[in-house]
């Protein structure tokens, strides 16, 4: 029974991990995965790789990030049908075979110990508080992180696309009706198109938050692959970082920033900073009508008070503002810090920011999921 319960885990945080990555992972599909698993054999890694290949993608653009999280997740190896060379449970082992892996003998027994799951590490990483990991569960976080993807809520554009339901198109009809020389003919129609957000991050990358600035920042550069992101961080100065994470490789990315980043673990200036961003980029259109999130503990060195009318200036530009801490999810903790406590009024969802976990959950706020 417990084999079943980690398996049905690992399976289900790999596809919230695929929706994270921007895939349409709906619960049809999950079902569809599910059963597809039962009916192959789920101790072949490529068994698994197939299942969720042909039922969790819907179109040419999952098939991409589908690559990407399948290898952070399971670890990187052959997708053929060789098989496993231990029995397998009752449910889902998969197994990745190290290359310096040692041969069974001609008894048919290890000369090693048998090779972990990555499903089942991958799934305990997710809920692993990110101050606390190893250098091995961060490299691991890393490769996952690469994989993300953040898009903001839909909101309709004023361009309109033909359609088959909607408003009569007059231009479309009466070119329709010439063409056909008068005779009558379909009236054609169009509707309002759909665009995300834009999104605006604002990470903190003072001393207090040292343990969680790399993670955050390798979130912000997978998130940075869109289009409508925008990143600065924050501290004693504010900064902004996009140009530094349009880099592909995460790694040369986060050294641009470290180059580009003048202030790190330094004190926290939240308001002051708040208010430059406001008057030189959020005021002229960057924040007007976009999901700002902030990521930060909330410690202030300055006056709350400037914290507190800053916020409420960025709630009246903002469609919608998010702040994720990380502190938040410590057992006993309360928005007792003067600067947490001087933003939280004029925040609308306010969410964990320590974990893989987590993150995922701030990219379904981000999205709007939460409110559906």
């Amino acid at each position: 029974m417990g084999d079943v319960l980690a398996a049905d885990a690992a399976l289900l945080g790999f596809a919230r991990a695929l929706r994270a990555a921007g895939v349409d992972a709906s619960a049809d599909r999950l079902h569809a995965f599910l059963r597809a698993v039962d009916e192959l054999d789920p101790s072949l890694r490529a068994d698994v790789y197939w299942a969720g290949r042909l039922t969790l993608c819907g179109d040419r653009d999952d098939l991409e990030r589908y690559e990407r999280m399948f290898a952070a997740y399971f670890g990187t190896g052959e997708t053929d049908r060789k098989a496993v060379s231990v029995p397998p449970p009752s449910r889902l082992r998969l197994l990745a075979r190290d290359a310096q892996e040692p041969h069974a003998t001609d008894s048919g027994e290890r000369e090693g110990p048998p090779t972990a799951s990555f499903a089942g590490s991958a799934e305990v990483l997710r809920h692993r508080d990110v101050a606390e990991l190893t250098g091995a569960d961060r490299a691991q976080l890393r490769r996952l992180l690469a994989a993300f993807a953040l898009h903001g809520a839909s909101r309709r554009s004023a361009r309109r696309r033909p359609a088959r339901r909607g408003e009569v198109d007059p231009h479309r009809t009466v070119r329709e009706l010439l063409r056909r020389g008068g005779e009558p003919g379909r009236l054609r129609r169009h509707a309002r198109t759909e665009r995300p957000r834009r999104v605006v991050l604002l990470v903190d990358v003072s001393g207090s938050m040292a343990p969680y600035a790399d993670a955050l920042l390798r979130f912000a550069h997978a998130a940075a692959r869109g289009p409508r992101t925008e990143v600065f961080t924050i501290g004693t100065r504010l900064t902004r970082v996009t140009r530094e994470l349009s880099h592909r490789d995460p790694d040369l990315a986060m050294r641009a920033v470290a180059a580009a980043v003048p202030d790190w673990r330094g004190g926290t200036r939240l308001g002051v900073l708040l208010r430059e961003f406001l008057n030189r980029w959020g005021q002229r259109g960057m924040a007007r009508g976009a999901v700002v999130v902030v990521l930060s503990d909330g410690w202030e060195r300055g006056d709350p008070e400037v914290l507190a009318a800053q916020m409420r200036r960025l709630r009246r530009l903002a469609h919608r503002v998010i702040w994720a801490n990380p502190r938040r999810a410590r057992p006993g903790y309360a928005p007792l810090a003067a600067g947490m406590a001087a933003a939280l009024p004029s925040v609308d969802a306010f969410v964990d920011g320590h974990s893989l976990a987590a993150l995922e959950s701030l990219a379904a706020v981000v999205r709007g999921a939460d409110r559906a």
